[in-house]
């Protein structure tokens, strides 16, 4: 596949706009690691490539396991997760996939007793710029590989 476009070339105050919420999300009380493993479950579900790979990467750094990473696609059958992890697996399903039944009352009980008010907007906010992310780059068809996370 070719590339169609680079956003930040052909719109640098777009791009500057998801900096600014990138940005936003490395000042928030959630645990890094828990935002990236959410970046990378929610980009395995709209297959994105790039971001797959980018946060893939980034969770590596952090020193997260290739058994986690391995199994997160199939988190439900899948010990390595903790509760807090599985409720925020949860609600990046139903933020996701928002034309599943929009998101559920259920969802939304399983997530809030691991997350407060504010975490729980944090996730969400967590949740949108990813997916704002994905559907950049996959329309863009933003190559993957090349990528390489800052040390932590």
């Amino acid at each position: 596949m070719q590339p169609r476009f680079d956003i930040m070339k052909a719109d640098p105050a777009a791009y500057g706009a998801m900096a600014a919420m990138e940005h936003y999300l490395h000042q928030v009380s959630l645990e890094q690691p828990l935002i990236h493993l959410v970046k990378l479950y929610a980009s395995e579900i709209n297959h994105c490539a790039y971001c797959i790979d980018m946060h893939w990467k980034d969770l590596r750094a952090l020193g997260e396991t290739e058994q986690r990473l391995y199994g997160l696609p199939a988190w439900r059958e899948s010990p390595y997760y903790t509760d807090r992890e599985r409720a925020a697996f949860i609600w990046t399903e139903a933020v996701t996939v928002i034309t599943d039944g929009f998101v559920s009352d259920e969802a939304y009980e399983s997530v809030h007793p691991h997350f407060s008010d504010k975490e729980l907007g944090e996730l969400t906010m967590a949740i949108v710029t990813i997916n704002s992310w994905n559907r950049l780059a996959i329309s863009a068809r933003t190559t993957p590989g090349a990528y390489q996370p800052k040390q932590a």
